[in-house]
C-alpha cells in the first residue's frame, strides 16, 4: 500500500428538511483516534439540543480502524450507512457525523437509513479528496566527504532532507516512500561502499 485516501479539509452542510427532521453533516479529516474523538466532543456540544448526532469514523490503514453509532436512532438506520458512505469512497483518517433535529414525523427504518446516508453522501461529494503517500522517517549517518554520493542518490529518489545535524558526521533525517526504503538503503549503501550507518528505527508516517 503506497497511499491513502482522505479528505482535505472540513465540511459542513444541511440537507432538505425530511418530513420536518433537519440533518447536519460534518465531515473533518482525522489523523488519529483521539482527534476523532475530539471532534465528536465538540459537535455533541455544540448541538447538545439535538435528537441525535450519530457518527461514523474510518481510521488508518492496513488495517483500518471503523467505528458507527446510532446515537439512540433504531439500531443500524444511522452509523452503518454514514459509514458505508465513508467506505464507499475508500476514505480514511475521516470522521463524519450527522446531527438530527427530530421534525415531528416518524421516517420509520427505511426513511432513517435513506436520510443518514444522504446526509454522509452529500458532505462527501462537497469534500475535497487527497491522496498521501505513506512513508517512513529514515535517519542516515555518513562522512562528510560522502556527502556527493550521499546527496546524488537522494536527488535519483526526489527526497530532500526534512533536517540535518553536523558533528564529526552528517546526520540527515528523511521521510521516504514505504515501498522505496528497502532499495533507497541498498542504493546509499553501494554508493558509500559501505560507509553509512542508519541508526534509528523506522516507523510508518502518514
Amino acid at each position: 500500500m503506497r497511499s491513502f485516501r482522505t479528505v482535505e479539509s472540513a465540511v459542513e452542510l444541511e440537507i432538505d428538511k425530511v418530513k420536518g427532521s433537519r440533518f447536519l453533516a460534518l465531515l473533518s479529516p482525522a489523523g488519529s483516534l483521539a482527534k476523532a474523538q475530539e471532534i465528536l466532543a465538540a459537535r455533541r456540544t455544540e448541538h447538545r439540543d439535538a435528537t441525535h448526532n450519530c457518527w461514523a469514523w474510518r481510521l488508518g490503514f492496513e488495517p483500518e480502524t471503523s467505528r458507527s453509532s446510532d446515537d439512540g436512532e433504531p439500531a443500524g438506520t444511522a452509523g452503518k450507512p454514514i459509514l458505508q458512505e465513508i467506505e464507499g469512497r475508500r476514505l480514511t483518517d475521516v470522521v463524519l457525523i450527522v446531527t438530527r433535529y427530530f421534525g415531528g414525523t416518524k421516517l420509520g427504518k427505511g426513511g432513517l437509513v435513506r436520510a443518514y446516508a444522504e446526509a454522509a453522501a452529500a458532505a462527501l461529494d462537497a469534500a475535497a479528496i487527497v491522496e498521501i503517500a505513506i512513508t517512513r522517517p529514515l535517519e542516515i549517518r555518513f562522512d562528510y566527504q560522502l556527502t556527493g554520493p550521499v546527496m546524488a542518490v537522494l536527488s535519483s529518489f526526489r527526497l530532500a532532507p526534512s533536517g540535518a545535524s553536523y558533528d564529526d558526521s552528517t546526520t540527515l533525517q528523511l521521510a521516504v516512500p514505504d515501498d522505496e526504503i528497502e532499495d533507497l538503503r541498498r542504493r546509499l549503501v553501494d554508493a558509500t561502499t559501505g560507509r553509512i550507518e542508519f541508526p534509528e528505527p523506522e516507523h510508518a508516517n502518514r
